[in-house]
This record gives structure tokens, C-alpha cells and sequence, in this order.
């Protein structure tokens, strides 16, 4: 498992932090039908949502609470499962790509969680940091380019930061060819998904559509 660690900026602004860090070694693919069905059905459940209660959700609340106190407005750098849940809520259909990619967004938006996932074999070390992001810090983003990534959270292997609630750095981005995944979950508050329960749902999906094998799964708090 990968070393981790936080910064002191980070467990000043998120004391309540938890996080969730899963490694498994997977087969990727284009996504099957049946995880695309799951996908759609839980975009039809919100679809009847007020667009308004969308960041009320207390996961999605959370999140934005850690934005405020790092110093990030979350209404322009919205985090990613607040982004999907918005999606979803105007009907708007969801990109398919592929089976790691829409399975984690399946786990956001019934969790509101926004997820980091991670080809393993791309991250630089051994180690991984949260901390904030800085003015002017390199940061490219999947399919966004260059991001400002001041004032977000932010994981960092040993050449920088690979991941942010708002969007995961295209040098570490999964893949048809990704082998090793790695996921972390930052749960910054209450949630509507305990977390047996998020494991279990995580643990089928990774099964079922991604043929995962050693899942390894470890929680991790900055505030002892």
C-alpha cells in the first residue's frame, strides 16, 4: 500500500477528514452495457432532484466547506461529484468511456463523494501527500488543460501533485492498458453511505466489472 500522508494545512481545514485508499489489480475495458445500465438508472433517480439541493448533499456539502477553508470558491472549481450530480439532475447524459472511469463516477453519485482514481503504474513512488494547492503550481488536468489548482486539496506523488476533487492530472489518468488502479476517497463529513457500505458497493463494482483481483482497502485520518 501506498505511504500516507498530510500536510498541516490540510488538517486545519478538514479536522474531520477521512480517507479511503483502494489498490487492486484490474482489467479495463470499454464499459460493458450492464455497468452503463447502473450508471443510467442512478442518473434517473436524481433526475426528479431540485437542481438547488444538489450541493446540499452532505458529502458534496463537505467538500465545499474544505474549499471555503483552504480558500477555493467551490462554485468556480466545482468538485467533480457535485459536477456529475448536476449532470444528472438536468438529464443530461454522462460521457461513456470506459469501465474504471464509470464505475467511479457510479460510486460518486450515489455516495457524492468525488474520487480519485489512478493508474498505479504512473504514479511516481511509494508516497502520496494531501496537502493545498499553490499559486502557480503545474497542475495538467484531464481533458481541461492547465488547472488552478491553488487553494484545492491536493494529492502528490514524488513529481507532483496527480489528483483534486475538481479533477485528476492526465499523467496518472486511467486507461484500457491500466492494470493497477489506485482510488482515493477523501470523505470530508457526514455521508450518505456508511462505509461498510461503500466498501461493499466499491468491492462488486471492481468484481463484477473490472475482473479486480487483491483488493486492498485502508482508511486514514490526518487528526489522530
Amino acid at each position: 500500500m501506498m505511504q500516507i500522508s498530510f500536510s498541516d494545512e490540510i488538517r486545519a481545514a478538514a479536522p474531520a477528514l477521512r480517507v479511503l485508499v483502494a489498490e487492486a489489480e484490474v482489467t479495463n475495458s470499454p464499459t460493458p452495457d450492464a455497468l452503463w445500465q447502473e450508471l443510467t438508472d442512478a442518473c434517473a433517480e436524481m433526475a426528479g432532484m431540485p437542481i438547488e439541493a444538489v450541493n446540499k448533499r452532505p458529502a458534496i456539502a463537505a467538500t465545499r466547506a474544505a474549499y471555503k477553508a483552504l480558500g477555493k470558491d467551490p462554485n468556480r472549481y466545482r468538485p467533480s461529484a457535485e459536477a456529475l450530480c448536476r449532470r444528472a439532475v438536468k438529464g443530461l447524459e454522462l460521457y461513456r468511456t470506459t469501465a474504471l472511469v464509470d464505475l467511479i463516477n457510479l460510486l460518486s453519485l450515489r455516495s457524492g463523494h468525488s474520487i480519485g482514481g489512478f493508474d498505479a503504474d504512473a504514479v511516481q513512488g511509494s508516497a502520496l501527500r494531501l496537502g493545498r494547492g499553490c499559486a502557480g503550481e503545474p497542475y495538467e488536468a484531464i481533458g481541461r488543460g492547465q488547472l488552478n489548482i491553488e487553494g484545492l486539496p491536493v494529492w502528490r506523488d514524488a513529481a507532483g501533485g496527480i489528483g483534486t476533487p475538481t479533477s485528476d492530472n492526465d499523467r496518472t489518468k486511467m486507461s484500457e492498458t491500466t492494470s493497477r488502479l489506485l482510488m482515493t476517497v477523501n470523505i470530508y463529513g457526514p455521508s450518505e453511505m456508511d462505509s461498510e457500505a461503500f466498501e461493499a458497493l466499491l468491492e462488486r463494482l471492481l468484481t463484477a466489472y473490472a475482473g479486480a483481483r487483491e483488493i486492498t482497502t485502508h482508511s486514514y485520518s490526518p487528526v489522530p
